[in-house]
């Protein structure tokens, strides 16, 4: 069975759909994520599968958008 624990994190810089978008991108590109949400107001991403959190703050940052992990 596949675990599905959910990861949020803070996302800083986005302003526009297209930021939205390569942040987006570049977290589906992390090996086990399953599904990903961007909410642009907010500046927050919520990522469902087994991913590793560092890697996907490492995603986000190379992208050009600085994040964290939310607790």
């Amino acid at each position: 069975m596949e675990r599905s624990d959910r990861i949020l994190l803070a996302i800083q810089g986005m302003t526009c759909g297209h930021c939205q978008g390569r942040v987006e991108r570049a977290l589906r590109a992390v090996s086990g994520v399953t599904e990903v949400e961007v909410d642009l107001a907010a500046g927050r991403a919520s990522i469902r599968g087994n991913a590793d959190a560092e890697a996907l703050v490492a995603a986000s940052t190379e992208a050009g958008y600085p994040a964290r992990v939310i607790e």
